[in-house]
Formats: structure tokens, C-alpha cells, sequence
């Protein structure tokens, strides 16, 4: 059988319901660029949707890993501790919100995500939890149930775990202020939840899956103020914006959002280049809520990818890559503003948005169905990974943190081909 044909047959095998970009098989990639079986490099836009913040098999990471190899790969969490879990506890410590002295390790941003819920809950000894429409935590059973950027994510699994409400994400673009998205969150206070059933509201900094919206400035500090003037806990889910991808390492600890301080940070994709790895860290009387056995994985902070997060964050650190970040995601707005407002666009560019290298661009509201599916294979076509998010017509660009000037035009450019071909 030809390698092809055993390919098609192999695929074939695959689960269907996981949604593909493309039909491509990668075999390798360096830095901003990964190559198929076919013979075409390409540059990539996604970075795994937001996981290899330090590029594509970064050379320090990827030795860091290979050291590790030699000593020991598996550690399990519930039969003792390992080294490099402690060095990574002992290098976090630092970065996170100066309120959070306490870390658990998963392996999945959703895994993250429900441990956070667990803790809240036992910490408050109540049930319920606050969404925002258009929020993305997961696909687990526990998750789904908090995820709205799609219905598809939660489509036939019904019925979901009770106990979780909704309420608007202030997404300007689409006529929800601040402050329409504050007085419903009051509103469903007043008419729906009582804060004695509440145990926690939970929101990403900027909509991922979403559409790449970052909530204004003010409005995470007035959520935290109200929540805590519930006794409610505040959680940030930074599993996609977090450890650099906002321009800050983390949003709720930025000049632009100021310093938040949630009760628990949820973190993962960009926590270890690649290597499954999240975390959740919170203020120690919160986390010893929960005794000894309500918390724990098979894989969760695996020692693999313990070493490789550890050799992450010096990267980050040392080689700037959280000013590039910054710098190269404004870079990225003006070139994208610049089609905007050019004849290329032909007047379908409604908003470009974000922050760092975590950027949106949304069609207006009049473009025909499915026109990010096909500005995607048509960048496809032109040699650029780009994605769609939302249920609404939005791109979204997440490059890796260390981009070149150079690549953010390349890419900019590859779109503006991509767009005058369709």
C-alpha cells in the first residue's frame, strides 16, 4: 500500500467529530513556520489556537525536554511529589497575581477550568456559576455546560450539569457597553440568582473562541468588585490570554486592565510550548478547601511537561518575548487597519481588535455566511494558517510571541491576496 492510500485509510479511522481547518498532515516546525508531508511551508497564524507562544520547537525547550527524558518522564501526583513541579510552582510563584500562593497542576485548560469550580464551590459551600455569553472553557461534560461561543460544542451531549447562568460579555462591535453588560449582570442578581446559591462568575479577559473580543478595561474591576460584594469568587480563565499572548503576561495583571487580583487563575495552552500541562492558582485558604484526594490526575503535572514549562517561562522572560508580544500585535492591527480601510477589503472589514498578538477581525454584520471559512482556505491557498472563531464572521490571529516585523507583514500580506481572490 502507498504511503497515500495508507494515509486516506488512516484518517479514515479518525473520530468525525473533530472539526478540521485543513486535511494537511504536518510532520514538522520551526518557529513561526511548520511543514507538511506534501512539501509546503507555511506560515502559522494559530500556533496550536494559542499554545506555542515561543514558536514551533523553540531549541532551549525542546532540550530542556529532551533532558528530562533521561531522568524521569512520569511522577504520579498522587504517590509523591517530583523536582520539576517544584521548580515550576517555585517560578510561577513570581509571575502570577501577587494575592495567589497556592498552584494545582492539570494537564487540560478545561481540566482548569473545573478544578477552579471545585475549589470555589467547596471553598463557599455553594453551587452556582456565573458565564459570559460567548465564553469558551472546554468541551468536558462540566465545561460544556459553561461554554456559549457555539452551540456545537454541547450539541446532542444534553442533558448539561445544572447550576450555570449566563449573562452578556459587553462586545461593543455588537451594541453590548460596559455598561449594559454590568447592569445585567445586576439584573440577574435582582431577578434570577441569589447571591447565598453563587460560588463563583468566571471570565476570559478576552473572548477566545468567542471572537477574540477583549472585555474594556474598566469592566473586569467592576466585576470583581460586585462579585466579592456578594461573597462571590472572581475566576479568570487565562488558559488561551495568559503567559504573554495579551502583550502582558498575564491580562488580569496588566497596564490595561490594572491589577485585578482574582481569587483563581486558570492557565494551560502557552504554559509549556506544547506539552500538556495547566494549572490553576489561587489563595492558600481556597485550595485547602478541598482535602487531601478531591483533587489529582493521571497525568496532572506531568514531569515532562513540568521541565519544559520551567524552561518556557526563562524563554519568555529572557529573550522579551511579552514586549514583542505587544509591539508586533500593534504592528499586526495597523497592517490589518490598513486593508480595512483600503479597496482590497471591499467594505467587509467591520472591526479589528485585541490585545498583544491575540487580535480579531470581523466581517461586517451584511457578509455573506461562511465568509471566515473561505478567507481561511483562501489564506490557506496563499501559504498562511489562519482560523475562524465565533458565530459571527471573525479571524483571528495568534502568532507566535517571538514573530519577526518581517512574518507579521509576510502574513499581512498573504491575507491581502487571500481576500482580493475571493
Amino acid at each position: 500500500m502507498s504511503v497515500a492510500a495508507s494515509t486516506t485509510c488512516t484518517k479514515s479511522n479518525i473520530a468525525r467529530g473533530i472539526g478540521r481547518l485543513t486535511e494537511l498532515v504536518f510532520t514538522s516546525g520551526k518557529g513561526s513556520y511548520v511543514q507538511t508531508t506534501c512539501g509546503r511551508t507555511l506560515l502559522d497564524f494559530t500556533t496550536g489556537i494559542g499554545v506555542v507562544n515561543t514558536g514551533h520547537c523553540h531549541p532551549r525547550v525542546i532540550a530542556a525536554a529532551k533532558a528530562q527524558c533521561d531522568n524521569i518522564i512520569h511522577s504520579q501526583v498522587n504517590i509523591g511529589y517530583h523536582d520539576k513541579k517544584l521548580e515550576l510552582t517555585e517560578t510561577l510563584l513570581p509571575l502570577i497575581p501577587k494575592n495567589l500562593d497556592t498552584i494545582f497542576f492539570g494537564t487540560t485548560g478545561a481540566e482548569a477550568v473545573e478544578n477552579s469550580v471545585k475549589m470555589a464551590r467547596a471553598y463557599t459551600g455553594k453551587h452556582g456559576v456565573v458565564v459570559f455569553r460567548g465564553g469558551y472553557h472546554g468541551r468536558t461534560f462540566g465545561t460544556m455546560a459553561m461554554t456559549t461561543s457555539s452551540r456545537i460544542y454541547r450539541q446532542k451531549f444534553g442533558a448539561l450539569i445544572p447550576g450555570i447562568h449566563v449573562t452578556p460579555f459587553p462586545f461593543t462591535y455588537h451594541g453590548i457597553a460596559s455598561d449594559m453588560a454590568m447592569d445585567e449582570l445586576e439584573q440577574l442578581f435582582k431577578d434570577t440568582l441569589h447571591e447565598e446559591d453563587v460560588a463563583a462568575i468566571i471570565i476570559e479577559p478576552v473572548l477566545g473562541e468567542g471572537g477574540y473580543c477583549p472585555a474594556p478595561p474598566e469592566f473586569l474591576k467592576k466585576v470583581r468588585d460586585f462579585a466579592h460584594s456578594k461573597d462571590v469568587l472572581m475566576i479568570c480563565d487565562e488558559v488561551q490570554t495568559g503567559f504573554g499572548r495579551t502583550g502582558s503576561l498575564f491580562a488580569c495583571d496588566s497596564n490595561y486592565y490594572g491589577d485585578i487580583q482574582p481569587d483563581l487563575l486558570c492557565m494551560a495552552k502557552g504554559i509549556a510550548s506544547g506539552f500538556p500541562l495547566s494549572a490553576v492558582a489561587t489563595r492558600r485558604e481556597i485550595a485547602d478547601a478541598c482535602e487531601g484526594g478531591m483533587l489529582g490526575g493521571t497525568y496532572a503535572g506531568n514531569a515532562l511537561s513540568c521541565a519544559a514549562a520551567v524552561e518556557t517561562q526563562k524563554v519568555i522572560q529572557e529573550e522579551g518575548m511579552v514586549e514583542n508580544s505587544r509591539a508586533m500585535g500593534e504592528r499586526l492591527r495597523d497592517n490589518l487597519r490598513n486593508i480595512q480601510s483600503s479597496a482590497v477589503s471591499k467594505g467587509l472589514i467591520g472591526d479589528v481588535r485585541g490585545l498583544g498578538l491575540m487580535t480579531g477581525l470581523e466581517f461586517v454584520k451584511e457578509a455573506d455566511s461562511g465568509l471566515k471559512a473561505k478567507v481561511s482556505q483562501a489564506a490557506l491557498d496563499e501559504g498562511l494558517l489562519l482560523l475562524g472563531c465565533s458565530t459571527y464572521e471573525v479571524v483571528r490571529f495568534a502568532p507566535a510571541l517571538n514573530i519577526t516585523a518581517e512574518d507579521i507583514d509576510k502574513g499581512t500580506d498573504m491575507l491581502e491576496k487571500a481576500l482580493k481572490s475571493i
